[in-house]
């Protein structure tokens, strides 16, 4: 008997849903045809929902539908939304890996509460001492896994190495054939460079470093991180979430104005035929909607956060990584992982 992927998403959280997240999900059915180890677990209005999965002619056994009565707004703070959400959407969603109705929870709700909610009711792992907020960006050569992008402003070299053990065993579930290369994110190459934070972090990683771990690859500067050389990037949640805010805006940038000067003239329009796939191309590897959905790591079950204001097939890439993740047994990863730090306490 095959062993179903059971995936719990909070269909009301983020901008124009539950449209947006029934869409993504008839989306992520329509290309996983094939695979009859899916379940998806629907939390929110019970009504709207089944709206939903009429309109996107979703009639599936894989589909099952939890009422829940109310729904995280944006503009709760964790703690007053932690009070008041155990009726919701998101609470539920999360309850059910305690459960044990799910394995993985999905959410394009409000960041904040849903990292909260997420660390009250799954707890945090005991060897780890902080959460990391993790994503996926491309590089030259395939995948990037970098954090932390937001959950800690302030990180220690405790902190780093966690994320380190956390990152590489991400990538190892995703990319199961690829080895984890493992890169500090810092102002120079060089060792000397740095906070005495980042120096105690560079020689724990390089004793830590190994074929059955991952490989440490040193410091590496901003402008290699799309390099492909390294496939893991560690930072604390400030550095990572100004990295991160900036390769969106720069990649809006370019696209942006690359369609522009292509649009401006008769010869420029010309051009533009010629190129027409080439530019596809490019633009569908710059494409944010591709790279959907955060991960916390350190947690006892495994949470994506979707940006709240994607589309649909941005969400339907989001729920395609919370199946990847499941498929290449991310916590048994982290658990292997994390048994190399006590070599180096």
């Amino acid at each position: 008997m095959i062993k179903k992927i059971t995936i719990a998403i909070d269909a009301m959280g983020g901008d124009d849903s539950p449209d947006k997240t029934i869409h993504g999900v008839s989306l992520f059915l329509k290309n996983n045809k094939q695979n009859n180890d899916i379940s998806i677990n629907l939390f929110g209005d019970e009504k709207k929902i089944k709206e939903k999965l009429l309109k996107y002619n979703i009639r599936s056994d894989a589909i099952k539908v939890i009422h829940t009565s109310s729904v995280v707004s944006d503009e709760e703070t964790p703690l007053t939304a932690v009070k008041n959400s155990k009726n919701t959407s998101m609470w539920n969603c999360i309850k059910s890996q305690i459960d044990g109705d799910s394995d993985i929870s999905l959410s394009a709700g409000n960041t904040g509460v849903l990292l909260v909610i997420s660390r009250m009711i799954l707890k945090m792992m005991d060897d780890v001492s902080k959460p990391a907020l993790a994503g996926l960006w491309p590089n030259n050569k395939g995948m990037n896994v970098v954090l932390d992008l937001g959950a800690n402003i302030e990180c220690d070299d405790n902190n780093l190495v966690d994320f380190a053990e956390l990152g590489s065993a991400l990538y190892k579930s995703l990319f199961i054939n690829e080895q984890p290369k493992v890169s500090l994110l810092n102002v120079g190459s060089e060792e000397i460079k740095g906070t005495e934070t980042l120096k105690k972090t560079f020689k724990r990683l390089s004793n830590l470093s190994g074929e059955n771990n991952f490989l440490f690859k040193g410091y590496i500067e901003g402008n290699q991180i799309m390099s492909g050389e390294s496939n893991v990037i560690i930072t604390d949640g400030f550095t990572g979430n100004i990295a991160l805010k900036t390769a969106e805006g720069t990649a809006k940038y370019i696209t942006d104005h690359l369609k522009l000067t292509l649009t401006e003239n008769f010869l420029t329009k010309i051009s533009l035929l010629f190129s027409y796939f080439s530019l596809r191309k490019f633009k569908d590897r710059l494409d944010p909607r591709k790279y959907n959905g955060a991960i916390f790591l350190g947690l006892n079950g495994p949470v994506v956060k979707s940006h709240g204001g994607i589309d649909a097939l941005g969400f339907y890439h989001s729920i395609d990584l919370c199946y990847k993740i499941v498929k290449g047994n991310l916590m048994k990863q982290i658990q292997n992982n994390l048994s190399h730090l006590k070599s180096d306490n």
